[in-house]
């Protein structure tokens, strides 16, 4: 890939937050959530509006955006594999250019002594004990008994751990802004932040509940209550781990929408204080800042929370570039993936992108007309799986490749809540023969499915079988930090 030359080499701050639908923001049309600060980023700058995750699951999505490269390339499969360095990214290419590379808040790498493309990481969030869900990696076959949910074990107003931690990383990353401008690097600098709202626990302080008429709220679509159907994939999925089980009741399914909307808000004010410092610091004319987030939540659409699928809720993300040379107030349809971030940072600044990224820059394709034909891609090989899942994305139709399962295939121009599923229409045939065929020149759905479970069943066996592995890993949202941890 061919350096752009006519980019001034700047620093570039990119915020992180976490689970969050790429819908969810006031610039995006949400009709419930209120983003001031991530919209106040988007007029001045460019929005892809059809920006996707690598993975709709936390660990793998990290690995692929951490080393511009798709989970299938790297084999980081699942929320047990974090990622530990041992295939190089964007962070390695910098700090081999003598550039400042540090984090701040949330990463889910597998721990933070290990070469993952830092100088410094601060307050950083990584897998518990460096395990993570090793209960997750056992899928081959998949366990009989389901998993109980913990997802709403705390559940409504109050302040959880996660939100003392998204301000206590604010706070850090306005000092680290204003150090760096009374201190100026040789180099562009990189700093990295994650956030983790609107990650579950859906516990929110009450002011920002407050801005949310829960009355008004719909209840969540296509609900297997009023008859949805779900397909056999996802059926099995829910089977294992139920958590809208956990809620019960029309009102808790509202009030968990409720507060997952109002964390926005709350995650949205962390931001705005965060370019609120970057700007008093006087770098905001020479920072990029691009805002996304891992992945999406499927805010109990046919009946499921969390992600770990391949609609639109879990799988599409926010993304937003402001800054120099990024075009000003545009809203950029071509299909983007956060693969792409990488590029990106190393062309941003003033290096030549490594020829084993996978993904293109957003520098370009900001720049560049709107792309019909660029391939959205995604898979999923993690817990509550049977079998590998992979969407494949491209103008209105979104092509859904489940191994040993019928497909799905959904125009999402006509169909944007993807309610209809087109794969036996037989005026679609063409559709998905296609689709299926641009699948196959990307990856061997079958090969990588075998692999991904060889090496699960290989971290199952190393940690004593498969009853101590369904033992083994947080039962909840993995623990942030001590402050003295930091």
């Amino acid at each position: 890939m061919e350096l752009s030359l006519n980019y001034a080499a700047c620093n570039s701050l990119v915020i992180m937050t976490d689970e969050q639908d790429g819908w969810a923001m006031g610039c995006a049309g949400h009709p419930f959530v209120r983003t001031p600060h991530m919209d106040s980023l988007a007029a001045r700058g460019t929005r892809f509006s059809q920006a996707f995750t690598p993975s709709p699951i936390c660990v793998p999505a990290r690995a692929a955006f951490a080393t511009g490269r798709w989970v299938h390339e790297i084999d980081y499969w699942d929320n047990a594999t974090g990622y530990d360095g041992r295939v190089p990214g964007w962070g390695h290419t910098l700090q081999a250019a003598g550039h400042r590379v540090e984090s701040i808040g949330k990463l889910h790498y597998q721990n933070g002594e290990l070469p993952t493309g830092f100088d410094r990481q601060h307050h950083a969030l990584h897998l518990a004990e460096g395990l993570g869900q090793v209960w997750g990696s056992v899928r081959d076959p998949m366990p009989r008994e389901p998993r109980q949910s913990r997802l709403f074990h705390e559940l409504g107003p109050g302040t959880s751990h996660y939100n003392d931690y998204d301000t206590a990383n604010a706070d850090a990353t306005a000092r680290w802004l204003h150090e760096r401008a009374s201190r100026p690097d040789p180099c562009p600098w990189t700093l990295y932040v994650g956030l983790v709202a609107p990650h579950f626990p859906l516990v929110v302080p009450q002011r920002f509940l407050d801005a949310i008429d829960i009355a008004s709220l719909p209840p969540p679509r296509l609900h297997p209550a009023d008859g949805f159907e779900r397909h056999p994939w996802v059926q099995r999925h829910a089977d294992y781990y139920d958590s809208d089980a956990e809620l019960g009741t029309p009102e808790r399914r509202r009030l968990a929408l409720a507060c997952y909307y109002a964390l926005v808000g709350f995650v949205d004010e962390q931001i705005g204080r965060i370019l609120t410092a970057l700007a008093a610091s006087g770098l905001e004319g020479t920072t990029r800042v691009i805002l996304t987030s891992d992945h999406g939540d499927n805010q109990g659409a046919r009946g499921l929370w969390n992600k770990s699928t391949l609609y639109r809720e879990a799988v599409q993300v926010p993304l937003v570039m402001a800054g120099p040379d990024v075009p000003v107030g545009r809203v950029c349809e071509t299909a983007v993936n956060l693969i792409d971030i990488a590029p990106t940072l190393v062309q941003g600044a003033g290096l030549a992108v490594p020829e084993d990224f996978s993904g293109r820059s957003l520098l370009d394709i900001a720049q560049a007309p709107h792309d019909p034909q660029r391939i959205a891609f995604s898979e999923y090989h993690a817990v509550g799986s049977p079998s590998a899942a992979y969407m494949v994305r491209q103008e209105r139709w979104s092509y859904h490749h489940y191994v040993g399962f019928e497909p799905e295939l959904f125009d999402v121009k006509a169909d944007p809540g993807q309610t209809r599923n087109l794969a036996r229409d037989k005026n679609c045939a063409g559709v998905l023969t296609r689709l299926e065929r641009v699948l196959r020149d990307t990856l061997d759905p079958e090969q990588t499915d075998r692999r991904a479970k060889a090496d699960q069943n290989r971290l199952v066996e190393r940690m004593g079988g498969r009853d101590v592995a369904l033992r083994i890993g947080p039962q909840g949202a993995s623990p942030a930090p001590k402050p003295s941890d930091a």
